[in-house]
């Protein structure tokens, strides 16, 4: 059975899968003409709430060390 910290790591991979996905799509679709800003902009914009659920299952991930 999967823990709770498998089930997070999985979700991690996924996310930071989609994060380079949307990368590669962003350069394919600057390198076309004419641009679509729009498009961009909300590619832009679903890889920064990527970032931010990335940052938040690694600090999920990572215990807390007492200095």
């Amino acid at each position: 059975m999967l823990t709770d910290r498998d089930s997070l790591l999985r979700k991690l991979h996924e996310l930071r899968s989609e994060h380079r996905d949307l990368d590669t799509v962003i350069s394919r679709i600057v390198e076309q003409a004419p641009l679509d800003q729009l498009q961009i902009q909300r590619l832009k914009k679903r890889k920064l709430l990527l970032k931010d659920e990335i940052a938040w299952l690694e600090s999920r991930l990572i215990p807390d060390s007492i200095a």
